[in-house]
């Protein structure tokens, strides 16, 4: 398959998927007190643990979705992925309560994987040369995805109410499930030696990799992050002057795509500094910037001033999960991408487990400013230490990378054992031989 056009398709599944995320989960505080019943006491937490349990679920499964990933095929993964997703937003249109809400985000948990699927199906076409670039596009059109959900589902809710909204994101699932079976290859696999099939070859866990271990720790901070400001989100904006009734929908929507916006622009070039600058650097620069804003973010006492930091925490942001993604593919062989970007990607989830918890309690039993400066706190330690401890590991790894000479430790392990076991099947046939 040509890797312009894989490009191109996952391009538009990440715009597809992102949009039709951010058409509900903005708004599930709303829904669930417009819609399902529960007190205005109570959103709050209600929000924090539903937000929680598909994350908490996924960052159980997903590592095993990624080995059988490598060992089936990275496009039954997308269709597994993209079909229960769309089964899930069904259902989430024909709830009737809270804890069947939960229900549905918990099954959703074990639908997950798509975006990981996807990058892993990225990684085995793309060149190396253009890998920096591709994650940049990726990341750009999830964040376009972020603009356009927020403000299509505040328009869908307002007009036809939230229920109807769910139906349009399974639709959304639908398409890019269509467009997989249609166009997606399964990328060639790499055959195995006479060696390989003798032997059984059991490489070192990817945690045991160098910086492997810090992308995810990383990753882990990064969305708890993200998932402890998004739940409360929408109640804090109810806070500000001329944000009531219906409008609190619109401007809600608004104000998320304002960071979308500056995303899908800023990600690009963050993907092409770090292809020429370092991802290492462009990902440290990212974190510190990150929290900076994050902090200014809680001060504000007007929307429009808010709605700024909003816009510059989108520029901020866009470089983490570039580079992150771009260290990965340099760290992982690329039979093993599948579980690295699982792994990767369970990290996020533990992270987004906790997060919407974190928020949800901060905010009811504190206040809401507070959760915006606790996040600001937080991604200024993350800069700290993957700068001090992932020097050694993750600068060095991709210095060698663009030096020619990088081997990663599996592939070492692994080719290793297949020189040994070609000796001895050679010392074998010469024995016979002389026999």
């Amino acid at each position: 398959m040509n890797w312009k056009l894989c490009l191109g398709l996952l391009v538009f599944f990440a715009l597809l998927m992102s949009s039709s995320y951010t058409l509900l989960i903005p708004f599930l505080p709303v829904y669930l007190v417009r819609e399902l019943g529960s007190t205005q006491e109570d959103v709050n937490l209600w929000s924090g643990v539903i937000f929680a349990v598909t994350f908490a679920i996924s960052a159980v499964v997903s590592p095993l979705w990624g080995r059988l990933s490598d060992r089936t095929g990275r496009k039954l993964m997308m269709l597994r992925s993209s079909v229960l997703l769309a089964v899930c937003y069904l259902i989430g249109g024909i709830v009737e309560t809270p804890w069947q809400l939960l229900g549905m985000r918990a099954l959703q948990g074990f639908a997950a994987g798509l975006w990981p699927a996807c990058l892993a199906m990225l990684s085995a076409y793309v060149p190396k040369n253009k890998i920096g670039i591709s994650m940049g596009l990726m990341q750009s059109a999830n964040i376009c995805g972020g603009i356009v959900g927020p403000l299509l589902g505040g328009i869908l809710a307002a007009a036809f109410g939230m229920r109807n909204s769910f139906f349009v994101g399974a639709a959304g699932l639908s398409l890019i499930t269509i467009l997989t079976i249609v166009f997606i290859k399964e990328p060639p696999r790499k055959e195995k030696t006479s060696a390989d099939k003798i032997t059984k070859i059991k490489p070192p866990s990817l945690l045991k990799t160098p910086g492997v271990i810090y992308l995810l720790v990383a990753a882990c901070l990064t969305m708890l992050v993200i998932q402890q400001v998004q739940p409360v989100m929408t109640t804090y904006i109810a806070t500000f002057d001329g944000t009531d009734g219906n409008r609190l929908m619109l401007i809600s929507g608004a104000v998320f795509s304002l960071g979308g916006l500056a995303g899908a622009f800023a990600a690009p070039f963050w993907g092409r500094a770090g292809q020429r600058r370092g991802f290492f650097y462009t990902m440290c620069l990212s974190f510190l910037a990150t929290g900076i804003v994050s902090i200014i973010q809680g001060i504000p006492n007007t929307l429009w001033i808010f709605a700024s930091m909003q816009f510059m925490i989108g520029l901020c942001f866009s470089g983490i999960f570039p580079s992150a993604n771009s260290l990965l593919v340099l760290l992982t062989p690329p039979e093993r991408r599948g579980e690295g970007f699982s792994l990767f990607f369970a990290a996020q989830q533990v992270g987004g487990a906790v997060g919407p918890i974190l928020g949800g309690i901060t905010a009811t039993l504190l206040a809401p400013k507070l959760v915006f400066f606790s996040s600001g706190l937080i991604m200024l330690s993350i800069a700290t230490f993957v700068f001090i401890k992932g020097k050694r590991t993750l600068y060095l790894n991709l210095k060698q990378e663009h030096d020619g000479h990088h081997h990663d430790a599996s592939s070492n392990y692994i080719e290793k054992i297949k020189q040994e076991t070609a000796a001895k099947l050679q010392e074998e046939k010469n024995k016979k031989q002389n026999v």
